[in-house]
């Protein structure tokens, strides 16, 4: 608002700078009447009521013709006839010019005057005059107000009228733009009313308490259906200081209750809105000093208006500039007037603090306080330091009006007061030095508040020097000390005490404070991150932390975390949740379980940061296997779910690689016992449709999530081959069956058996279970212990009375699973040794009648023989494992299906049971079976084929190939010609040197009667003629070569059109290939 537009309302709201009054002193008020008035209103009450409605006619017409804007002026013979009026009041006739003073008169005249009638049509014709001068409207307003002395309810009722027909009037209007017509002085009037009000109201004194809720409905009417402008602001503003003044004066306003005042706050504050981002005028102090006012009033304001006044008041004074740069940012004024900016910076300044301790003053409580304080927390963490500095000069203001006020000893201080603390803490390392001293002093005096409300009592006195000095009549006075203690970036942190924080707030303000500090962590500022570090290592170091107030922490550690800037906040995370962990690891494990689904990226880094120190990091680990232990029942159902996913996600992770493998027997067995509760509660959802190699967004189901972390667990381990292994025979899927689990853990188990897959560890731990009153666990434990009593390990950790005992008990089982496994343990070579000799007997003599040119039941003998081996284990079979490897190569090539494709199976378990002595040999042996297995991935029988993968890959172990993971995934996943050609280049590159015995072996195939193995064969060869050709070159000999023509030439014969397309395409490089080598 431009100054220009405040020629008398700047008077009747004016500070008075030596009370700080809520409204202040008037320099004149119209309502108390000087000499000359009242000499005026005597003579006027001596006139005849003829003789005043002359004089009336007399102003009025004068008024008529030289109240209309410049250039409509006309001169009329009534200016003789009012300097006779003057004269006959006493008063100079060449004072007929000042309008204000016959406006003045005019209003006398009807205040002393008896006649009703008379009284409505002068005030009529008086509201009819021309609007559009703010001067004439203010004389308007002020004669009306005069009137409304002894005529309350003629004015009252005269100006209800007029707003109804301005209102009708208005909306007729023509639009902005054209030219005015004559009804345009309604535009005026809502101005000129609101003026008005505000004249009755000051001048009607008491009288107008009962008639306040119609008023001000009638301002907020005429304000909200306006068009907003300068002057319809003004005017309201005017009316509502004088309205307010009224109200504020000892004339028994308190008795009534005032229903509108909301209504009038809610202009006041749109205006206050408006106001430019500069300093002209004291619009904003008027306007909070008004506020004040109402506020005082009944009812109290409701919680959403008062919230709504402290925003808006707020950024009213914080967003403004600088003060340094106040001054320049006023708009162009008249170069005349001069504008102290200064001045009216302290006075806002100075109204918005009074403001504030004035609605501690309705509500003297900590509550209070605190809710005030929340409106400050914006500008607190302000990006602008101006901004925070302003904030805190008005929350050090109030602290201190405060502890000078509340002297209660409530017990109950509000929790939202260690958020506070917090938010002033971390400003003492503010970039603004003298931010940093107000910030301290803040702090101070919430501590003093806060001791003071328990009823000890803190005085505050501060030094030149900025630094406090304590006197307390108890405990608490070193922490206090220490803890406010000048705190400058230069001294190191740990000259802080935070213990004090700890004697003087309670259990959820201490919260409040840490999460306060935890918020600080996501701060922009590297000075503030730094020092909330600081100060939560020590709160959290300091074992400061209840386990009450852990999960409240946690959560708020959680909802921080995305927004870490610095990579040294991620630090101080790490060590506040190896702090919180260590102190409290089943609380912390607890609650980051409950927190949100274990995949979520943020809840990852919190069990991440865990894994900094190894003993917690297992116990954390121990902590969620045994969960997976526990029967899902519908209290702890969630729990271990969470648990179980959480886990499934931290066998990824490679900071818990380490803990894992220490942790692996533990994990194995809660996973599989837990998998076996799923089944048993048929919570199987999506278990069987699930795909593992199509990638998929959604949610694993719990049976799933157990299965593919089971699987996670030796993938991610060295033991990938244990995995391999299970996944090659189709072994994983035999546990999404409640009726083949059992056989899906004897898989399981004989595979880390043969792999020496952490016997000692899983074999420990299933002894445990075997001793639990769980039937699910002596269940798993019992088909691991029974499996792994083929390995020869087992000796060397547990004695054959232990086992025993272990068996005896399983024997006593109410479940028939355990006691037929535990039966079927005392059943193995360890415990009767005497079986070895048994065994390696009938062994003999099956392999004689397997060795036969065609045996009866070559079918049965191979089942026969791999029992065997099986339960003797793999101390080895000695000279007869080579004699069955042999045999068996040659049934690779079977007619049965089932025959060639057990024995493909049995082959792969008996190169690996010749002992050291023979070793070299059955590698001679597996490397004779390559090309044969690689050319049986094509064979027509799918069980056959997976049988093939099996063994192909039992060799490539066995040879010890370099890339027989990226082999297995080929095999387990691979499909195509890719994968065709990926598992080629593995076999050939892993044998360098015997390129040619592949190619010579393989040339075998090329009169092979079966269809789907010749073309297989003639792909190998393909594959070995364009890549290796020079090798061939190198290693093939003239007989070979030979060889070479006499399977070759045949294919030009065949009938099969493929094979001699096949001919055709590499008869050159056959020819090429035979010159080379002669």
């Amino acid at each position: 608002m431009s100054r220009n537009v405040w020629p008398q309302e700047e008077q009747e709201l004016e500070l008075d700078c030596r009370d700080l009054g809520l409204l202040g002193d008037v320099r004149e008020c119209y309502s108390d009447p000087s000499v000359l008035e009242r000499q005026l209103a005597s003579r006027i009450r001596a006139m005849s009521t003829a003789q005043q409605g002359q004089a009336l006619n007399i102003i009025c017409r004068y008024l008529e013709g030289h109240t209309q804007p410049p250039g409509q002026q006309r001169v009329v013979d009534t200016d003789i006839s009012v300097q006779k009026l003057l004269e006959s009041l006493c008063l100079a006739p060449e004072r007929a010019t000042d309008k204000t003073l016959l406006f003045r008169l005019f209003g006398l005249i009807l205040c002393e005057c008896t006649d009703a009638v008379l009284v409505k049509k002068y005030l009529t014709s008086l509201l009819e005059l021309s609007h559009q001068d703010f001067s004439q409207r203010e004389d308007i307003a002020l004669a009306v107000g005069l009137a409304s002395t002894t005529h309350l309810e003629e004015v009252w009722a005269l100006l209800e009228h007029l707003g109804n027909t301005w209102f009708l009037r208005w909306r007729n209007l023509c639009p902005e733009g054209q030219h005015p017509d004559a009804n345009l002085h309604w535009k005026w009037v809502s101005s000129t009313v609101l003026l008005c009000y505000g004249q009755m109201a000051a001048h009607a004194k008491e009288r107008i308490l009962p008639w306040v809720d119609s008023i001000t409905s009638w301002m907020v009417h005429y304000f909200s259906c306006s068009r907003s402008d300068t002057v319809l602001k003004v005017s309201f503003l005017s009316a509502a200081v004088l309205l307010t003044k009224v109200l504020r004066q000892d004339y028994g306003a308190q008795r009534y209750r005032f229903t509108q005042i909301p209504e009038i706050i809610q202009c006041l504050l749109w205006i206050l809105q408006e106001e430019p981002n500069c300093l002209v005028t004291l619009s904003r102090q008027k306007i909070m000093l008004v506020i004040i006012g109402l506020s005082n009033l009944r009812p109290s304001l409701p919680p959403w208006v008062k919230s709504r006044v402290i925003k808006v008041c707020l950024r009213s004074v914080y967003a403004l500039p600088p003060t340094e740069k106040l001054p320049s940012c006023l708009p162009s004024l008249d170069p005349f007037s001069s504008v102290d900016v200064m001045s009216i910076y302290n006075k806002t300044v100075q109204a918005l603090d009074l403001l504030l301790q004035n609605f501690f003053a309705e509500n003297p409580r900590m509550d209070e306080v605190c809710f005030l304080l929340q409106h400050m927390e914006h500008w607190l963490q302000s990006d602008n330091s101006h901004e925070r500095r302003r904030a805190v000069q008005s929350i050090l203001l109030l602290l201190q009006c405060v502890v000078d006020t509340l002297k209660s000893t409530e017990e109950a201080m509000p929790s939202v007061l260690g958020h506070q603390l917090g938010l002033l803490t971390l400003l003492w390392w503010d970039t603004d030095a003298e931010t940093q001293s107000l910030a301290h002093q803040c702090v101070y005096l919430l501590l003093q508040l806060s001791v003071q409300q328990k009823g000890t009592m803190v005085c505050l006195r501060q030094s030149k020097v900025k630094c406090f000095k304590v006197r307390t009549s108890g405990k608490g006075e070193a922490e206090l000390k220490h803890l406010v203690k000048v705190f400058s970036r230069h001294e190191p942190v740990w000259s802080c005490r935070p213990k004090a924080f700890d004697k003087v707030l309670s259990e959820d303000q201490h919260t409040q404070l840490v999460l306060m500090l935890l918020h600080g962590l996501s701060s922009h500022s590297l000075l503030q991150c730094h020092l909330a570090s600081k100060l939560l290592l020590m709160i959290f170091e300091g074992r400061s932390i209840k386990p009450e107030q852990v999960a409240e922490v946690l959560q708020g550690l959680f909802q921080e975390v995305p927004s870490f800037h610095f990579k040294k906040t991620q630090q101080t995370m790490t060590r506040v949740m190896i702090a919180l962990g260590t102190q409290y690891t089943s609380e912390v494990a607890e609650v980051l379980l409950s927190l949100c689904h274990p995949s979520e990226k943020q809840i990852l880094t919190l069990w991440i940061s865990l894994a900094s120190n190894s003993k917690l990091a297992r116990n954390v680990m121990t902590l969620l296997y045994m969960k997976l232990k526990l029967h899902p029942s519908l209290e702890i159902i969630q729990s271990t779910h969470q648990a179980l996913g959480t886990i499934y996600e931290l066998l990824y992770m490679q900071e818990y690689r380490a803990i894992v493998r220490k942790a692996f027997a533990g994990i194995l067995l809660g996973l599989l016992t837990q998998l076996y509760y799923l089944l048993e509660l048929g919570m199987v959802e999506g278990f069987l449709d699930y795909q593992e190699d199509i990638l998929d967004s959604k949610p694993l189901g719990p049976c799933r999530t157990c299965l593919e972390a089971l699987k996670g667990l030796f993938w991610t381990t060295r033991y990938w081959e244990v995995f391999a292994h299970i996944k090659l025979l189709r072994g994983w899927e035999l546990f999404g069956h409640l009726e083949t689990y059992t056989e899906g853990v004897t898989v399981l188990a004989r595979a880390m058996a043969l792999y020496g897959c952490e016997v000692k560890a899983v074999l420990g731990q299933a002894i445990v279970s075997m001793r639990s009153a769980e039937e699910q666990d002596n269940i798993v434990a019992i088909l691991i212990i029974s499996e792994f009593l083929n390995s020869p390990e087992v000796p060397k950790y547990v004695s054959q009375r232990t086992m025993k005992k272990l068996l005896s008990l399983g024997l006593k089982s109410p479940n028939w699973l355990v006691r037929a496994m535990s039966l079927k343990g005392f059943s193995s070579i360890l415990m009767n040794p005497k079986k070895v000799a048994l065994l390696h007997g009938m062994l003999r003599d099956l392999v004689y009648s397997f060795l036969q040119p065609q045996p009866q039941d070559p079918l049965g003998l191979i089942v026969i023989l791999g029992d065997i081996l099986h339960r003797l284990g793999l101390q080895g079979v000695g000279a007869i494992s080579v004699q069955i490897a042999q045999h068996l190569l040659q049934l690779f090539e079977h007619k049965k299906v089932k025959v060639r494709g057990s024995a493909i199976l049995l082959f792969g378990d008996v190169i690996y049971s010749g002992g050291g002595k023979f070793q070299q040999t059955l590698k001679n042996l597996a490397f004779q079976a390559l090309v044969p297995l690689l050319l049986h991935l094509a064979d027509s029988c799918q069980e056959v084929v997976m049988r093939t993968k099996f063994t192909f890959f039992r060799c490539a172990i066995l040879l010890k190939w370099e890339f027989r993971k990226e082999l297995f995934s080929k095999l387990a996943w691979g499909q195509g010609l890719s994968a065709e050609y990926d598992i080629f280049v593995f076999m050939v590159e892993s044998n360098f040197g015997r390129h040619h015995q592949f190619f010579m072996q393989a040339l075998t195939y090329l009169v092979s009667p079966y269809r789907n193995l010749k073309l297989a064969a003639m792909k190998f060869i393909g594959g070995m003629l364009q890549d290796y050709f020079l090798d061939l070159c190198f290693y093939l000999k003239k007989s070979d070569i030979i060889t070479l023509k006499k399977y070759f030439d045949a294919l030009q014969e065949d009938p099969d059109v493929i094979c001699r397309r096949f001919y055709l395409s590499f008869s050159e490089d056959i020819m090429d290939l035979s010159q080379s080598v002669a």
